[in-house]
């Protein structure tokens, strides 16, 4: 469904997939009330439309909804065809869409879950912009946008079907970004921290044993006592697809721990550094003189 018209020189566009709930939902919310034209991605078409009702009606600006499975590799071409035939062109991507995936132990994980998760959390968003890149460089550039998560920058067991995707979605991006510097369009991540959604639940439902007692108890703190703001991680992933954030690209920035607000005012610094982006830790960081020649 498309609704709303105007001229093309006045609109944005964003293309959020899993926007149906959680913080997708949020994240397109955020970017109707700053005046953006959306293109809303998520396998449950019903909720996508419910999702567009609560948006409500706003002058000179559209939004559509796709429905997709992004378990399904050969959803995604038909995924950029059908935006184009949406837009003239697109300002930004976000990667929201993923899954908790396979829980427990790697040797106990069914298989075919834990390939999924990678397909949905790492090959479909590298497959979405891999189409999406040169149609934004195209069109005088734009921003891309990956949710990262748990595992990207430290080990977490008994989750690492997701853990290696998150972690590979980051480097991947660090990558993209330096293929596209000429082209006018940023690749950044963001790690919004824990957050009370539905993924979380999923850990609480798997239980101690599965999940393990460190990421169920955290589950059930944030549950019951609240988490990071969806609101806050909207303000960030605007702030990354708008010209705030000119000349930031390549980097993993948390909502909650990274004053990324000021970073617009330390650019020279901030690209002649290898802050915020993975890196391997070596002797020397730590003071082990005996690590290093």
């Amino acid at each position: 469904m498309k609704r709303g018209t105007c001229e093309m020189s006045q609109k944005r566009y964003c293309l959020i997939t899993g926007a149906s709930r959680g913080l997708g939902k949020a994240i397109a919310k955020y970017f109707w009330q700053q005046g953006w034209s959306l293109i809303l991605l998520a396998r449950d078409h019903h909720a996508l439309n419910e999702v567009v009702r609560a948006l409500g009606e706003r002058e000179g600006q559209s939004v559509s909804t796709l429905g997709a499975d992004l378990s399904r590799p050969e959803e995604i071409e038909r995924i950029v065809e059908a935006a184009k035939s949406l837009t003239p062109r697109l300002d930004a991507l976000i990667n929201n869409a993923g899954i908790q995936g396979a829980v427990g132990p790697v040797w106990e994980n069914n298989w075919k879950e834990w390939l999924e998760t990678l397909q949905v959390d790492l090959i479909a968003p590298v497959g979405l912009c891999r189409l999406i890149a040169p149609w934004m460089a195209a069109n005088g550039g734009g921003s891309i946008i990956s949710l990262s998560g748990g595992g990207a920058t430290g080990p977490r067991a008994n989750f690492s079907a997701y853990a290696t995707a998150k972690a590979g979605l980051v480097r991947f991006s660090e990558t993209l970004a330096e293929e596209l510097k000429l082209n006018n369009v940023r690749v950044n991540c963001v790690a919004p921290g824990a957050m009370g959604t539905s993924m979380l639940e999923e850990v609480l439902a798997k239980g101690e044993v599965v999940a393990g007692k460190k990421e169920y108890e955290l589950a059930f703190r944030v549950l019951h006592e609240g988490g990071t703001s969806l609101q806050r991680v909207a303000e960030l992933c605007f702030f990354l697809a708008t010209n705030s954030s000119e000349g930031i690209t390549g980097k993993l920035i948390s909502t909650l721990w990274d004053n990324w607000e000021q970073w617009p005012e330390h650019l020279s610094e901030l690209n002649a550094s290898d802050v915020y982006t993975l890196r391997r830790i070596v002797g020397r960081d730590r003071g082990f003189e005996w690590g290093d020649k």
